[in-house]
């Protein structure tokens, strides 16, 4: 490695680290950080244009599915590749959705600092508590060997693999497995689901305030609400790319109509 590649090696690690400082601020500020999920890198580009964007989030669905898999379902290789992709189309702090890091969360993370994403969600999928935190445990692990603050987002999924259970059971494992993963060094824990009022207190509360990151679903509260009630983030998902394919879909049955492409459609830079 000549002196010219190591200094250019060590400023992008320096840059790297710079925003994962500026991702774990906005974390950490009392405004609820919104961060709407981007699968591509004209996507990312969109959303990071609006002057509201402070940080962007990669939707793993979102990626999965322009390229033909189910939710969860996508190869180690290709997640990473989308997530590099965002992450090189912007210059905003990157959070990826990593699925539940695969094989070796630890080796996935370190990749993903590689090509500079500061943030990640990683699921638990409900495995036992202690290999739960022992993965939460590698990832942040790694990141301090590449010297970056790198602010995981630990998903339970108490609620999203345990609807069978009752609510309280539910509310319990939450807190339980949050309380863990910020122990192990998780900036937030990342509790996907319809939370009503009520269960958001009772999760913030057992958690701790501004330690919650939600999604926003139909039927969810909304992200000021959430703000109040101490939640520190809020995504959405596989929505906005929903919502994109389904004004291609409007688009597409309009040409096939009338054929007339409509006046307004907008340009995009």
């Amino acid at each position: 490695m000549t002196a010219a590649t190591e200094n250019t090696g060590s400023a992008d690690r320096r840059a790297t680290a710079d925003r994962a400082l500026r991702l774990k601020a906005l974390y950490e500020a009392p405004e609820i950080t919104r961060v709407v999920n981007v699968w591509d890198a004209v996507s990312a580009r969109v959303v990071a244009s609006l002057p509201q964007t402070t940080a962007i989030a990669t939707a793993g669905h979102s990626i999965a599915a322009s390229f033909g898999y189910e939710d969860g379902g996508m190869p180690l290789e290709l997640a990473l590749a989308g997530a590099r992709t965002v992450a090189e189309a912007v210059d905003l702090p990157v959070t990826a959705d990593l699925d539940d890091g695969y094989d070796d969360p630890a080796e996935t993370i370190r990749r993903a600092i590689g090509f500079g994403v500061v943030g990640a969600n990683v699921e638990d999928r409900l495995r036992p508590l202690h290999e739960s935190v022992a993965r939460v445990s590698a990832i942040i692990g790694a990141a301090e060997a590449e010297g970056v603050p790198f602010q995981l987002n630990a998903r339970t999924d108490a609620f999203v693999l345990g609807s069978d259970r009752p609510l309280e059971e539910r509310i319990e494992d939450a807190v339980t497995r949050g309380r863990a993963y910020l122990d192990a060094g998780a900036a937030l824990v990342f509790v996907p689901a319809v939370l009503n009022r009520e269960v958001t207190e009772r999760l913030v509360e057992g958690i701790g305030w501004g330690k919650i990151s939600v999604i926003g679903l139909p039927g969810a509260l909304r992200a000021s609400e959430y703000q109040e009630l101490g939640v520190a983030r809020i995504s959405y998902g596989p929505l906005p790319q929903r919502a994109a394919l389904l004004a291609l879909r409007d688009l597409a049955t309009d040409l096939y109509g009338d054929g007339a492409v409509p006046a307004d459609l907008p340009a995009l830079n």
